[in-house]
């Protein structure tokens, strides 16, 4: 973990999230990496992938910006909160507009298997919530954390190595709050 890619998936760069990626990136740094960090909020992209994949959408200078940044990095530490079970549009966005085929995963001949071609990296997440992490595993199953870790982020060849959920959110006391702290420096170790 040489060259670390910390991804700020809040859309609003005030946000705990926010605050909890700027201890990743500084743990990160402590321990030597080279560090870089990116703030979904600050990134101007159309998320929606208007066409599908039938017609190639020209990317904005921070979709480059990003993808150049995913292949520079040995891991990518993505935080991010949930909302309504997934993550916020803009997120799932970036993913929709970035990982396409040919850049991020190819089929090739009649294979039904992609090509990861994130090949190599690993990727370690953090992500926030309201709902207790209890009941995201007893009532939902962990819906989003299976689709992020096996349909987005390992389908592109980004091997989850660590995943967790903090929260609740909205009542946590400040003790609970350092421990949210805690970690997020952890995910830089």
């Amino acid at each position: 973990m040489n060259r670390v890619l910390v991804l700020d998936g809040h859309p609003d760069g005030s946000s705990l999230v926010s605050a909890l990626a700027e201890a990743a990136a500084e743990a990160a740094r402590a321990r030597g990496a080279e560090v870089r960090l990116l703030q979904l909020s600050a990134m101007d992209f159309d998320p929606n992938l208007a066409h599908g994949y039938r017609q190639r959408m020209a990317h904005e200078p921070d979709l480059e910006a990003f993808l150049e940044a995913v292949r520079w990095c040995d891991t990518l530490i993505l935080l991010h909160p949930l909302w309504w079970g997934a993550a916020p549009a803009k997120l799932k966005g970036l993913f929709d507009r970035v990982f396409l085929p040919g850049i991020a995963f190819a089929y090739e001949g009649d294979g039904h298997f992609p090509k990861k071609l994130f090949e190599g990296r690993t990727a370690r997440v953090l992500i926030t919530a309201d709902t207790p992490p209890w009941y995201l595993w007893l009532g939902y199953r962990n819906g989003w954390l299976n689709v992020l870790k096996r349909q987005i982020l390992d389908f592109v060849g980004l091997k989850v190595t660590h995943m967790k959920v903090v929260g609740t959110i909205r009542d946590a006391t400040p003790k609970q709050i350092e421990g949210f702290f805690e970690a997020a420096r952890n995910l830089a170790r």
